[in-house]
């Protein structure tokens, strides 16, 4: 999902007008805000935007990571033993592992949607 750098937007509200959808709004800060449920993601804002503060989602992977490495070493802090501490990041591992399967057949069924209407 696309996403605003608030630190490179200028509030010029280019994105906000152009968004088809209207998913795109300026905070009490003047900053846009792009609301992911309402997002298509069509790229219009990303094409547009003059200070390039649109940004793609692969930009935020390192932070994603580092937020699942803090909860996971927070919620590691409830844990005494060092068994515990053990099963539990075992339970994470599951986890992640899990998130990693749903989105691998995710992408799976949307290569073959777009295969489908490739053959029309």
């Amino acid at each position: 999902m696309p996403w605003i750098n608030e630190e490179l937007c200028v509030s010029c509200g280019v994105c906000v007008d152009d968004c088809p959808v209207g998913a795109i709004t300026l905070t009490e800060g003047d900053k846009a805000i792009i609301h992911e449920e309402e997002c298509i993601r069509c790229g219009h804002c990303h094409d547009i935007c003059p200070e390039e503060a649109v940004r793609h989602d692969s930009e935020r992977i390192p932070q994603e990571v580092e937020a699942n490495i803090k909860k996971t070493k927070r919620l590691l802090q409830h844990y005494d033993s060092p068994d515990q501490q053990q099963s539990f990041l075992e339970r994470m591992v599951r986890y992640f592992k899990k998130e990693q399967k749903v989105a691998g057949l995710t992408i799976d069924e949307v290569i073959a949607m777009k295969a489908d209407l490739d053959k029309d």
